[in-house]
């Protein structure tokens, strides 16, 4: 498993670099510079103005030679300066990554948690009510829109009842636990929903798929109970496809969810890589992005060990 690993290790290194040239080549061939963009907001900047600014940023040289002096700062652990921001990059990025961590990881949470008491119940029951109930829960929940569910969600708990908050992070001059606590209430509600019906559809038909093997019968047959049936017989093999979907997933942890952040203007990830990426802010767009892909090939190379754990059969070599 250690020369796995290792490998893997190399060719996520090597993906992560030829994703920077991509992604920088593709933000540099955009119309425009951030030279440009400054000269359009202030009408008093001379043509020799804005070629002496591009000389000094090295907006003027060849896009290879721009990536290269990019990469060798990065590698040595400066990945610029935001110019949105006017911040350092790592400064621009750390509380908004902290923010989705928080928003994403609760909805994330709650999801699976929801969806393997739902699968499970459902699975149990095959064409039952609970099943026809749950099954109509799940597609009513994969088929409604992030933002429409957002919305509804604010007219209800914010407009009419007046329950909790419509958007922010905090309220003015509070800031509190109770008040973050408060603020997060309806995006993480939101995120669950949207996230808890693919979730359950998958666990479900895991599960069903499970309970019919051969072992479980032999199981059932030796007098194990019911409880031991489904949470160790069961479960194990049945988690297996859901750890790749749960894999796949993990890339919004830090990538955030952008209609959600819009719709309760909340400062995460999603926003803060749209508006880089709008406003060609080329080294904190990079990095938000680097940042998302690297999260998403560890959590498959985690979800590949995983796969070790569950299922004694596979063998990493």
């Amino acid at each position: 498993m250690i020369r796995f690993v290792s490998i893997r290790l190399v060719e996520i290194a090597v993906t992560l670099a030829l994703m920077s040239f991509v992604i920088y080549g593709l933000i540099g061939l955009m119309p425009g510079d951030p030279i440009d963009l400054m000269r359009s907001s202030d009408p008093r900047a001379s043509a020799a103005d804005v070629a002496r600014l591009k000389a000094a940023y090295g907006l003027n040289r060849p896009l290879g030679e721009r990536y290269l002096a990019w990469a060798g700062a990065a590698f040595a652990g400066d990945l610029g300066y935001s110019r949105l921001f006017s911040e350092p990059v790592l400064s621009a990025i750390r509380p908004r990554l902290v923010n989705s961590l928080l928003l994403m990881g609760a909805g994330f949470t709650l999801a699976l948690l929801l969806a393997l008491l739902l699968g499970i119940a459902a699975a149990r029951r095959p064409n039952s009510r609970l099943d026809r109930i749950v099954n109509l829960l799940c597609f009513a929940g994969v088929s409604m829109p992030s933002f429409w569910l957002a919305l509804l969600v604010i007219l209800l708990f914010s407009v009419e009842l007046r329950w909790l908050p419509a958007s922010g992070i905090a309220t003015a001059g509070r800031g509190d636990l109770a008040d973050r606590l408060k603020h997060l209430v309806l995006p993480v509600a939101t995120l669950t929903l949207i996230n808890l019906g693919p979730y359950t559809r998958f666990v479900r038909a895991a599960m069903r798929d499970a309970l019919t093997r051969d072992h479980i019968r032999t199981a059932r047959a030796k007098g194990a109970s019911e409880a031991r049936v489904v949470m160790h017989h069961a479960l194990r093999p049945a988690l297996i496809p859901l750890v790749t979907i749960l894999a796949l997933s993990c890339g919004n942890l830090v990538s955030g969810a952008l209609v959600t952040e819009t719709m309760y203007s909340y400062p995460g990830m999603g926003k803060l890589i749209f508006d880089a990426v709008m406003g060609n802010d080329y080294n904190l767009a990079l990095a938000t992005l680097l940042l998302a892909t690297a999260v998403t090939m560890g959590a498959n190379l985690a979800a590949d060990v995983a796969y070790c754990c569950l299922d004694p059969r596979v063998s990493l070599r």
